[in-house]
């Protein structure tokens, strides 16, 4: 669903109307990601954070937290992220529609298939369930704002949370052996988490990196880095 702002009162619908159809956002993220690689200094779990259009937020909510926080652009091969040898790695958000994301996407499944703990976000959230063989569409009314509900579905329990994006996860097309959701929209029920089965991945469609704005989800930061020192200790 495309639309058009026009001042020019003679426009043709019938030359339109095709143009509105064929139209795509492109490849956005190559766009808005950094250019080189950035590392901010920290003694604790070394985070790699592939910025695909990240809020700064992300890699402060990290560093605050001790972290040492490596940024790399959206297109880096996974290979290279994982010589790194990251305690956890970080999927940013981002704009556009995530199916034009082809070549990340295919990057995003070496780093699945890694032993690595994973936390995403947002267009991060998207592109781990297309790597994994799920599928997204875009909404009617896209989630905008600072108040949207949203419910943990282990517990119950509703937060508050910050939202900006267009496009969700298709529930319907998980495979219940790789993800199931782990957190659903109170407004129109749809998707805004997902575990991963066997797997130490968590991603939220929402943003707990918010700022100003609603903090209750902050916490999962620190899921996160709970998630990497456990890993860390079995080794």
């Amino acid at each position: 669903m495309n639309g058009m702002i026009t001042v020019n009162e003679n426009y043709d619908l019938d030359t339109i109307i095709p143009q509105l159809k064929a139209y795509t956002t492109g490849k956005v993220v190559e766009k808005v990601t950094c250019r080189e690689k950035e590392i901010l200094k920290g003694d604790g779990p070394k985070v790699a954070l592939l910025d695909l259009g990240a809020k700064k937020n992300i890699a402060r909510s990290l560093n605050e937290r001790g972290c040492e926080v490596t940024i790399y652009p959206a297109l880096t091969p996974a290979e290279e992220i994982l010589e790194a040898n990251p305690d956890g790695i970080m999927l940013s958000n981002g704009p556009g529609d995530p199916k034009e994301c082809t070549s990340i996407i295919k990057e995003i499944k070496k780093l699945y298939d890694s032993e690595v703990p994973i936390f995403a976000i947002c267009l991060g959230h998207q592109l781990m369930a297309l790597a994994t063989g799920a599928d997204t569409h875009k909404l009617k009314y896209g989630h905008r704002g600072a108040n949207h509900p949203v419910k943990d579905l282990k517990t119950g329990r509703v937060y508050i949370s910050s939202q900006n994006h267009g496009y969700v996860v298709d529930e319907t097309t998980l495979d219940p052996n790789v993800a199931k959701p782990a957190f659903e929209n109170v407004n129109d029920k749809t998707n805004e988490g997902l575990e991963y089965v066997g797997k130490n991945i968590f991603t939220v469609q929402f943003h707990p990196e918010a700022c100003a704005g609603p903090q209750d989800t902050a916490y999962l930061f620190d899921r996160f880095i709970d998630m990497m020192k456990m890993k860390k200790e079995e080794q």
